[in-house]
């Protein structure tokens, strides 16, 4: 893991800073910086993106959106974000899913914001089928959403099966998506977990094995992810148990010394000391 940014003010990313961290900042979800020509060749293949603004004003909104969500601004990332439109559904999305998991204390919000963000994501899919984001951000809610809930619910309504063709398809799309690999790595060990790896297995292909190559993969594509070691270690204490403490121990300790490049990996580094603090 390298050292990178690791304080509150090298998150308000001005002017150029913004692009020069980008690659960085979105190695997870490997979104496309919102330049004028990032923005153009969307709206080329997508002519529904095609936001009310002049497209440079568009490109300025989504600029300032994304630096709001970096600071930590999420509320404001995500009001910036609905003001462009469709073509800033992905920056408003991630915020409103951040803010909810992390953020929100009331149970009944955080649930509203979920099915909120499952609802623009899938208008997104329609308008811009072929924009990763679309599906890995309805996945992320679709998850959260089911996690607040009655997993054996969220079973009998299909919302296992519509998470993974989800991130399956968010793969197809853009293979070097770390937080999809995640995600995926978490939806096995769910199920594994719930159903047992049998009935896992033969009802939903899902598996151990499955789980750990995700995860393995995801730290393949971005090593300085505090949130892959987090919901790896995780993922081994629901699927082995003490079989498989000291290694996730490991990978809290590693999640808890990871440097956070912006404020929703500080919440990730946060998380992982807290966890830590609980098992000491």
């Amino acid at each position: 893991m390298k050292a990178s940014l690791d304080t509150a003010t090298d998150y308000d990313f001005p002017g150029d800073a913004l692009k020069k961290h980008w690659s960085r900042l979105h190695r997870g979800d490997c979104e496309p910086y919102p330049n004028l020509s990032s923005l153009n060749q969307l709206i080329d293949g997508f002519p529904d993106l095609q936001p009310s603004m002049l497209l440079g004003q568009a490109a300025e909104t989504l600029q300032l959106a994304w630096r709001s969500f970096h600071r930590g601004e999420f509320r404001e990332a995500e009001r910036l974000g609905l003001s462009v439109g469709l073509l800033g559904f992905n920056v408003a999305n991630k915020a409103a899913n951040i803010r909810a998991t992390y953020i929100e204390p009331a149970k009944k919000k955080k649930m509203a914001t979920f099915l909120e963000v499952v609802r623009r994501a899938e208008d997104l899919q329609r308008s811009a089928p072929r924009a990763p984001n679309a599906w890995y951000l309805h996945a992320q809610a679709l998850g959260r959403h089911a996690q607040g809930g009655s997993v054996i619910d969220a079973l009998m309504q299909g919302i296992a099966s519509r998470i993974k063709e989800s991130l399956e398809k968010t793969l197809t799309l853009e293979p070097h998506h770390a937080d999809a690999h995640i995600a995926l790595g978490t939806y096995h060990a769910e199920l594994v977990d719930k159903m047992g790896p049998l009935v896992a297995s033969l009802t939903y292909g899902a598996s151990a094995d499955a789980a750990v190559k995700h995860f393995e993969k995801a730290l393949k594509l971005n090593p300085d992810s505090a949130v892959a070691r987090i919901e790896y270690a995780n993922a081994l204490k629901t699927m082995f148990g003490d079989a498989k403490k000291a290694r996730a121990r490991l990978l809290y300790e590693e999640a808890s010394k990871c440097i956070p490049a912006d404020a929703m990996e500080r919440l990730d580094v946060e998380l992982a000391r807290a966890q830590l603090n609980r098992r000491s």
